[in-house]
């Protein structure tokens, strides 16, 4: 199983999302694809992910709370916020990840996204408040005991996020950094059959 992790203010509608679902689906794979709507509240978001990990691990016998039994069970693929939320999720469970323009939340200046705020797809209002950087960092993981699990795709012309902050904190994991392109990562199309491929192989 792929679980697909969305931006802020983002969700399933992506245009990477439905690549990803497209191609899987085209590949006999498409049972095996899924993208919830992340809430909006850091703590919530893991929440719902845990939900699932557990649901669909469980459904194969294997338990969450052993990292190990679960290798080659689940891939997680997370872009920009989404790719934040992965790298803790593939630390805690031994699961390999694939961050797409990640965010790299210790050199965020956070306190430009606090007030008012919108999901883009579902139109949907909310707050970001102190609270949510709070659960953010709260989620920080310092250094990858694992970088082999991980593969960053950036793109130099992002100028939503920084790609040499992700480059260098993922230093020791696959790496492709593509020059040009932007935060959406232009050149996605590319990358779908690779990454399957990288999703199934085995976890270190």
């Amino acid at each position: 199983m792929i679980l697909y992790l969305h931006g802020f203010t983002s969700g399933p509608q992506s245009h990477k999302a439905q690549q990803l679902q497209q191609r899987m689906a085209e590949r006999g794979l498409g049972d095996d694809f899924v993208c919830p709507q992340l809430p909006h509240s850091p703590r919530a978001a893991i929440a719902l992910i845990e939900s699932i990990l557990a649901q669909k691990v469980g459904a194969s016998g294997t338990a969450t709370s052993h990292p190990a039994a679960n290798r080659g069970t689940v891939a997680l693929v997370g872009s920009s916020l989404g790719g934040y939320y992965a790298t803790w999720l593939a630390e805690k469970h031994g699961l390999r990840a694939v961050l797409v323009n990640p965010a790299v939340v210790a050199q965020l200046p956070l306190d430009r996204f606090l007030g008012p705020q919108q999901h883009m797809y579902t139109g949907e209002p909310f707050e970001f408040t102190q609270q949510h950087i709070a659960d953010l960092h709260a989620l920080d993981v310092p250094r990858l005991s694992r970088p082999e699990n991980f593969w960053l795709l950036v793109e130099t012309g992002d100028k939503v996020l920084d790609y040499r902050h992700a480059v260098k904190y993922y230093a020791g994991a696959r790496q492709t950094v593509l020059t040009g392109g932007d935060h959406g990562f232009t050149r996605w199309a590319d990358c779908l059959d690779p990454l399957l491929e990288f999703a199934n192989e085995r976890p270190v």
